[in-house]
């Protein structure tokens, strides 16, 4: 019985290409930032105000040399036109920030050394007159950016941030 060329080939062909495949993927965790979120509280009330805590660990093995984050609302937040809250202020490890009526942008200071860890906190003000209860929700996400290896490199990504329920007092 003769052999065809592909099944004398072709399978080993498929497999080595397999193989090559495999053994050239990078480790997930090597390209993606690893950022922690915090809130301050899980509820609040109109006029009170809330604190993220947002903390990025450099992955990478050179130093992170711009670092920009952006925080908006999600779509569900948006919908809700009744919620009202400002962001008042950022602090922490910030060269720039920019506290938008409903975002915060952030500019990181730099260089972040490899392995370690920079932290920014925004504060929001939820409004006086602001709706209360039966599903009010404040939910945000993040954009983060940043570059590194003198430049060469970047990574980027959306992260959730956990937001809060608005209680009525």
């Amino acid at each position: 019985m003769r052999t065809s060329f592909l099944s004398r080939f072709g399978l080993p062909a498929i497999l080595a290409f397999v193989a090559a495949l495999l053994l050239s993927v990078t480790p997930a965790h090597a390209g993606t930032p690893v950022l922690s979120v915090a809130v301050d509280k899980t509820t609040a009330t109109p006029g009170s105000a809330v604190t993220l805590t947002l903390t990025l660990t450099n992955p990478h093995d050179t130093p992170a040399q711009f670092v920009y984050q952006s925080v908006q609302p999600t779509y569900n937040t948006t919908l809700n036109t009744g919620l009202k809250y400002g962001f008042s202020s950022c602090g922490g490890n910030v060269t720039s920030c920019d506290t938008g009526a409903t975002s915060g942008l952030v500019h990181h200071s730099v260089p972040v050394a490899a392995g370690a860890t920079t932290t920014v906190t925004l504060t929001y003000t939820i409004g006086a007159d602001s709706v209360c209860g039966n599903g009010a929700r404040i939910d945000f996400y993040t954009y983060l950016y940043y570059e590194y290896a003198n430049g060469t490199a970047s990574d980027s990504g959306i992260f959730n941030v956990p937001g809060n329920e608005v209680v009525c007092s």
